[in-house]
């Protein structure tokens, strides 16, 4: 099947190998000509601009975003969209809000567009072990996208869901990362915990590793968090500054909204924004699991 990829960062340059690894022709853009010509060598045809993508692919058409959300997001499909025909399809596989996704959705029916908002979890290890994808939009687009979503996924029967009409797909996903939220500063404060325990001389590797076996908390977290241990125990290089994409803050206002308690997540959205300014174990150790999972970039601690 045919599919044009436009956004070749980490995440993207990954889903297009896995996509032509699958046996699926790959068109791919991005506006670092470095990042085309390396699709180019792991199995996609680059293409020089958007035009030209859209150009080498037969309608009805499939084209694929994966850039930053926000402005970058609205400016990619403002572009794309003019050289788009009635019956093709735009993935939006970014971290979208979902109230944007339904507002673009709508505004693409006029133009008899399709657009599928698809939360990808996955990260850095998506390209070996398969994307969890959280789908919304029509049925019948994603019946159309079925062969793309099963190569994508870990399996052709598991990792990917219709979750609802357009919208629910980035609302899903944006849920799953609050979680994770949660799930990651329970790891670190715990770990953070066993380490101020100075005099037990706990060895922090050796916990983790052993709970990843028969532990009623194992967890790829926890196979991260194993990982992170062992390269830098007391990760003394890693800085306390723990980033956040915005999807956990989206989480806590919908939380607000819906008039839902949601503590953990909330506590973990302010323990990030905290890290900011203090310097913890805990922190350190959650800076270095973001970069574990989805290759974010870890500041080095000076």
């Amino acid at each position: 099947m045919q599919i044009g990829m436009i956004g070749l960062g980490r995440m993207g340059g990954n889903m297009a190998e896995r996509l032509a690894r699958g046996g699926h022709a790959v068109v791919a853009f991005d506006r670092d000509a470095a990042a085309v010509r390396g699709a180019a060598d792991r199995g996609s045809t680059g293409a020089a601009s958007i035009e030209a993508l859209v150009a080498a692919l037969t309608a009805p058409r499939v084209v694929w975003l994966m850039v930053p959300s926000g402005n970058a997001t609205e400016e990619t499909i403002t572009l794309v969209t003019r050289h788009l025909t009635a019956g093709d399809v735009l993935v939006d596989g970014g971290n979208s809000k979902y109230s944007d996704s339904m507002r673009r959705a709508a505004q693409l029916a006029e133009l008899g567009l399709e657009l599928l908002d698809v939360g990808v979890s996955g990260g850095i290890w998506g390209l070996r072990e398969g994307y969890c994808l959280m789908i919304g939009g029509e049925k019948a687009a994603v019946s159309r996208l079925t062969p793309i979503l099963q190569t994508l996924a870990p399996a052709a029967d598991r990792g990917w869901v219709h979750v609802g009409k357009s919208g629910a797909g980035h609302f899903v996903k944006m849920i799953h990362n609050g979680i994770e939220y949660g799930m990651m500063q329970a790891f670190a404060e715990g770990f953070a915990i066993m380490h101020k325990k100075s005099e037990l001389a706990l060895d922090l590797p050796q916990i983790a590793e052993v709970w990843r076996h028969g532990s009623v908390v194992r967890s790829w977290l926890l196979d991260l968090t194993a990982r992170a241990l062992s390269a830098d125990p007391t990760m003394a290089k890693v800085a306390p500054f723990v980033s956040d994409s915005g999807e956990g803050r989206w989480t806590v206002a919908e939380a607000i909204d819906l008039d839902v308690p949601a503590p953990v997540i909330t506590h973990s959205l302010l323990a990030r924004l905290r890290s900011r300014d203090e310097e913890s174990f805990s922190d350190r150790l959650l800076a270095a699991l973001r970069g574990q999972f989805g290759g974010h970039a870890v500041k080095s601690a000076t």
